[in-house]
């Protein structure tokens, strides 16, 4: 069978929004802004224990090992595993991760978050033996403040995770176990950015032009109000900024400003699926003549829209959709899943004549969706498999799965996972 033929056998399946940008903040540059990579020395230990959130236990006979990390992937494999043969058979249970750290003086006035790409799941983090909170979604990222809760000068710190797949069978496919994905500490001014505060659009696309429509949404947790000026920078794929723009506003203390801006982008090269084109939205939070924060989005120009008679157009060209589902594991790599596997399977399915990727059925990794950006692939960006009803088993029991958490947790996991989405052109 050619290449053509198995393309056309392959199911398709795609949800398209009408947003263009794409968030992908690298790490800033900028004095105001630092991110910093938490992957590195954790202790973990493979079981419960009682007290591991507070700083005074003892955790020095753990395992020692860095993030990403999918316990449940080492096996061993077992008939009796509750996860069951959906589960492949391997082990659920508690996992404990601890993290020590000590922060600079400098950093005593900033305003600091942890970000956590997807733990797996029921996951509960401590600081300083401070509960931050609780995430049942294995698959949503999340952040936390770590105000009031710090230590600085070379006084130890201590970050705790405890995460609990012990209800078993939870899933038909395979999902892992402990904190699978990545870790930053985020470091701003008072007066920064929100967390996926930025939101770049483009309502109209020509050839000739694109309007581009840039929504920057910035906190306020000083104890004054503060005159602020946003200069957004849009960049051209071969690095020239092409436009600019500036607004001013006032923001009290303790509060949040929405600033709408619109920018002209003369003959932009369009996002597509042969040459996914990328620009940069450089967005700067400035007053009293000092940058307070900084943050680069990457977005795409295209204009995306089904129609009924005729199905998917992107750019003014109408085509079929050849759409592949793709679970979060990478096989023997389990749900801790190295870029380069992902590129290497992307590009074996585009051979193919692969153009989407449903993630089913869970937001997938945030590289993921960058990848798929650089590489010309649409995505539909699934949130879960499940409403109120739980999915059944073979045996004919229902799953432990996303039902049991729908009520309380699905607007705040859709609301978070479209905040950290909503900006890629692939989706």
């Amino acid at each position: 069978m050619d290449a053509k033929k198995i393309a056309a056998a392959i199911f398709a399946c795609l949800v398209i929004t009408s947003v263009v940008a794409a968030a992908a903040p690298p790490v800033s540059t900028a004095s105001a802004r630092a991110v910093l990579s938490f992957d590195r020395d954790w202790h973990f230990l493979k079981a419960d224990a009682t007290g591991a959130e507070q700083n005074q236990f003892a955790d020095s006979e753990w395992r020692k090992l860095d993030l990403p990390h999918d316990w449940s992937i080492e096996g061993p494999f077992a008939e009796t595993n509750k996860t069951g043969g959906s589960g492949a058979f391997l082990p659920s249970g508690i996992g404990w991760y601890r993290k020590h750290f000590t922060l600079p003086e400098k950093f005593s006035g900033k305003v600091m978050r942890v970000e956590f790409d997807g733990v797996m799941q029921n996951s509960d983090v401590w600081i300083n033996g401070f509960h931050l909170g609780h995430r049942p979604f294995g698959y949503v990222s999340f952040s936390y403040e770590l105000a009031g809760h710090l230590n600085f000068g070379g006084k130890e710190n201590i970050l705790a995770i405890r995460a609990d797949t012990s209800e078993q069978p939870a899933s038909r496919w395979y999902s892992g176990a402990g904190i699978y994905r990545h870790v930053r500490l985020v470091v701003t001014d008072p007066v920064h950015i929100a967390a996926n505060g930025v939101f770049v659009s483009t309502p109209k696309v020509s050839a000739a032009e694109a309007t581009v429509q840039i929504e920057t949404s910035v906190t306020n947790e000083s104890t004054v109000p503060r005159e602020i000026t946003v200069q957004t920078r849009l960049v051209a794929p071969d690095g020239k900024t092409v436009a600019a723009i500036e607004s001013s506003q006032m923001v009290g203390n303790g509060a949040a400003a929405k600033i709408e801006q619109q920018i002209i982008f003369p003959k932009p090269q369009l996002w597509n699926l042969d040459d996914p084109k990328l620009c940069h939205a450089v967005s700067e939070v400035r007053a009293g003549g000092k940058i307070l924060d900084e943050q680069t989005t990457t977005f795409g120009i295209r204009d995306a829209h089904f129609e009924a008679d005729t199905g998917f157009w992107l750019n003014g060209k109408n085509f079929k959709i050849k759409g592949v589902c793709l679970h979060a594991d990478g096989g023997a790599f389990g749900a801790a899943v190295p870029i380069s596997i992902w590129e290497a399977r992307l590009k074996t399915l585009k051979s193919l004549g692969v153009n989407a990727i449903r993630t089913a059925h869970n937001p997938p990794a945030p590289e993921f969706l960058d990848l798929c950006d650089r590489m010309g692939l649409l995505v539909m960006d699934e949130l879960f498999d499940c409403w109120t009803v739980a999915k059944p088993t073979l045996g004919g029991q229902g799953l432990a799965d996303y039902h049991l958490y729908f009520n309380e947790w699905s607007h705040t996991d859709l609301r978070d996972t479209v905040r950290r989405d909503r900006n890629h052109p692939s989706v």
